[in-house]
């Protein structure tokens, strides 16, 4: 299983607690609906710092890259990513594979 982990700054011009809203509210209302998607989380910090290299984190698994590729390549998934480059002043992606340690 592939895991996709997305490292999210805002916009400096997006105040944080509308940032927030956006990343725990308003967006994964546009991811949870890709096609293929096996799972879904989003985390946000906790505190404002415009310090911080990034400010949200999203997780997204998919059987492999090829059901990544497809799930974007669909309106779903270009709403998803003009939505986050909105709010994004930077994102970057990690195609991971994840290994639990503790559960």
């Amino acid at each position: 299983m592939l895991k996709v982990i997305s490292l999210l700054k805002r916009k400096e011009d997006i105040p944080f607690e509308e940032f927030r809203k956006w990343a725990l509210e308003e967006h994964p209302s546009l991811g949870k609906v890709l096609p293929g998607i096996r799972r879904y989380h989003m985390s946000v910090v906790l505190e404002d710092d415009p310090d911080l290299p990034y400010h949200a984190v999203s997780e997204f698994w998919f059987d492999d890259n090829d059901a990544r590729v497809a799930a974007f390549s669909t309106p779903e998934g270009k709403a998803a990513a003009d939505d986050a480059a909105a709010h994004c002043s930077s994102r970057v992606h990690l195609l991971t594979e994840e290994k639990i340690v503790i559960e």
